[in-house]
């Protein structure tokens, strides 16, 4: 069955409409994509470097409060305490904070530690190069690829203060307590000043990518959802304001095609372009009725 023209013309209305709103809706779909992703990383590295400034805290207070206190144990002479240990507390600090934070990991490593397991890997010895080649850099934030994806990192300096001397210098110089516990063998021969370690916080590309994009399929269906409402509006408009006082024109000019003298004028409402148009043909049919008059 042929279409009405008014449904042809409504047709071609909604695909003109849904080029535009679809190329602006893809235009804005992309521009949206990159700034959430974008702002996503901005703030998972706010809240890496959060955690990593109270680390630096647990660490100042350990060593310029708790571990002169612990040192005055009896029993630190005897077995050695950890806990007097900067890396052990801001360690065991944010092992509990990541029972919040589950995706987030922190590694204070050292390319020569007392303990073997804070050695550094190769990508964190790389780091700590970094950090030694480049001092005037405070901050290191990067991206690299790890087996289960892409993962953001932020690194900082660790530098050897003069009271790690006490126990890093020599073996011979370090507390037997240490020494039983670690032995002679790692954690030696630091200079005072030296870059030996990076902390380093870091997170799976997956959290802001994940945030970013339930953001952004959010701002998808309100994107569509604002399209369809648009057009059904603009339709609806287009239908009362155009297509209907055409197609009632239409109608009239059919009926008097046919002969018929009596039909009555079309309403005219306001004054835009189809009023104009409405009152032209008002005119003509006038004309049209008189010249009928005048052969007959």
């Amino acid at each position: 069955m042929e279409r009405s023209p008014a449904t042809k013309l409504l047709t071609k209305f909604n695909l003109i409409l849904l080029v535009v709103f679809g190329t602006g809706g893809l235009i804005i779909s992309l521009v949206s994509y990159n700034f959430l992703i974008d702002n996503a990383r901005r703030e998972v590295m706010q809240e890496a470097e959060l955690m990593r400034a109270s680390a630096q805290s647990v660490r100042d207070y350990t060593s310029s409060d708790l571990a002169p206190l612990l040192e005055q144990n009896p029993q630190q002479q005897k077995k050695f305490l950890p806990e007097t240990i900067p890396f052990f507390a801001a360690t065991r600090t944010f092992a509990s904070l990541r029972q919040q934070h589950p995706d987030y990991s922190y590694r204070e490593a050292t390319l020569n530690p007392t303990n073997p397991e804070d050695r550094a890997t190769d990508w964190e010895a790389d780091v700590i190069g970094y950090l030694r080649d480049h001092p005037e850099q405070k901050v290191v934030r990067r991206e690299r690829e790890t087996p289960v994806g892409t993962s953001m990192y932020l690194a900082t300096a660790i530098v050897a203060e003069p009271q790690c001397m006490q126990c890093h210098s020599q073996a011979s110089a370090a507390p037997a307590a240490m020494i039983s516990s670690y032995g002679s063998s790692n954690g030696f021969g630091w200079k005072a000043g030296e870059i030996i370690g990076a902390q380093i916080v870091s997170v799976p590309m997956s959290v802001p990518v994940g945030k970013a994009k339930q953001a952004f399929y959010e701002l998808l269906i309100y994107l569509i959802v604002s399209l369809v409402v648009a057009i059904a509006v603009l339709d609806a408009a287009v239908y009362f304001i155009v297509i209907r006082p055409l197609k009632l024109m239409s109608e009239t000019a059919d009926r008097v095609s046919k002969g018929e003298m009596n039909v009555p004028p079309l309403p005219v409402k306001g004054g835009d372009e189809i009023s104009v148009v409405t009152q032209s043909f008002n005119r003509m049919q006038l004309s049209l009725a008189k010249a009928f008059k005048m052969l007959g």
